[in-house]
């Protein structure tokens, strides 16, 4: 790969022409359009995010006359480029320069018309250090693929998104990280992330391809169409608020694609009836894991261990071991109950305080409490074996 360092263009010359889409959140084009801010494998612009504090720290640093660093340009064809790496501090200069933003001097917004010509001029006049890079497609990706961004590094989609660029990112980007998508408060209930950083498209990739994004990106990059895609994500989404008529914190971010997968071919019936189930176990104290209700439910209310429910504490457990070691060594039978309907050595066993487990003498699912009276102390083997029975 070819580089070639620039040092004579200044702020000006890559505000010439400057094009920011508010809607998609990206700065277009610069340099008097030869400039090409957002190609489909940059990242939306982030600078903005927070309160817009990075955006304002490149400005300042042109104030200060601080170098801004290296950026970096890819030459696709005579006078025509893209930005490689930079485009987040370009956009935040050029959204600065024509009046999107204001800094803070004294508690007072200043925007760039309101600074004095001299401020003015110190920023058009600045000089940035470009490197300009010419290569092949594949040498351009890879080197995209092992930079950081000013101090943001890439995440996993947004190096997918790099490495496949082509119809399909442009369409899936248009649909999953368009912030002003009607649909992202929607999608906002169970899909943790941020459509800005490509976490509502990883997700959406993650599902229909079963984990294998790259191999789907790869086998669908030139796509004209992201049917397939959308089909799937939005029935995820659907199947999930039908089942769920109400929405509670804990369902954001769990694996609902998995859950889909093998519970979206079951009867649930009244989901009225369902959601009087999730307010319940939500209501109830020995439920400590409420974002395994869910899972609990739709597996047809069997596997307690995704609830974690509360154990008993040790106290409890001892005063129930000591009693049940006390009548059974009168006996002269095990103190475990379940060992002593048995056949083998076992039958007659004095366990040790470690070698038992607290379990509910009626289950936690049948209405069971965790009191001291519905404690009783089972050799672990058994109480393993039990379950929810």
């Amino acid at each position: 790969m070819k580089t070639t360092l620039r040092t004579d263009i200044t702020v000006a010359d890559i505000c010439n022409g400057f094009v920011y889409n508010q809607l998609e959140g990206k700065g277009l084009f610069g340099l008097g359009g030869k400039l090409t801010i957002q190609p489909e494998y940059q990242r939306n612009y982030l600078y903005a995010d927070g309160g817009g504090k990075r955006e304002m720290a490149v400005v300042e640093s042109l104030l200060k006359g601080y170098p801004l660093g290296l950026i970096y340009f890819n030459k696709v064809a005579k006078e025509k480029f893209e930005v490689l790496d930079g485009q987040q501090r370009i956009t935040s200069i050029g959204r600065y320069v024509t009046g999107k933003f204001a800094i803070m001097e004294n508690g007072n917004p200043k925007y760039f018309d309101s600074l004095p010509a001299d401020q003015q001029g110190r920023i058009r006049d600045s000089k940035l250090l470009i490197y300009e890079c010419e290569g092949t497609e594949t040498e351009i990706k890879q080197w995209f693929e092992t930079i950081n961004i000013a101090g943001v590094p890439l995440n996993s989609q947004e190096l997918f998104n790099a490495i496949y660029s082509g119809p399909f990112v442009t369409l899936a980007k248009a649909e999953f990280s368009n912030s002003q998508n009607a649909n992202i408060q929607k999608w906002s209930a169970y899909v943790r992330g941020s459509a800005n950083r490509q976490e509502f498209l990883e997700q959406a990739l993650e599902w229909v391809s079963k984990g294998e994004i790259g191999d789907y990106m790869s086998a669908h990059r030139n796509d004209t169409s992201i049917n397939g895609l959308k089909t799937y994500f939005n029935s995820v989404i659907d199947w999930v608020s039908t089942v769920f008529k109400d929405v509670l914190p804990e369902m954001k971010g769990l694996e609902w694609g998995r859950l889909y997968e093998e519970h979206h071919g079951k009867s649930y019936g009244d989901p009225n009836k369902m959601s009087e189930e999730v307010k319940k176990l939500a209501a109830d104290d020995s439920v400590t894991s409420r974002k395994g209700i869910f899972e609990y439910l739709l597996g047809g209310s069997v596997d307690t261990r995704l609830l974690e429910v509360r154990v008993f504490d040790k106290q409890v457990a001892r005063t129930a071991y000591a009693k049940q070691t006390q009548a059974a060594a009168g006996k002269g039978k095990s103190n475990c109950p379940l060992c002593t309907v048995g056949h083998d050595a076992n039958k007659t066993r004095i366990y040790k305080f470690e070698e038992m487990d607290a379990d509910h003498v009626a289950a936690w699912s049948k209405g069971g409490d965790s009191s001291a009276k519905n404690c009783q102390m089972l050799c672990i083997t058994h109480n393993r074996a039990k379950g929810n029975r």
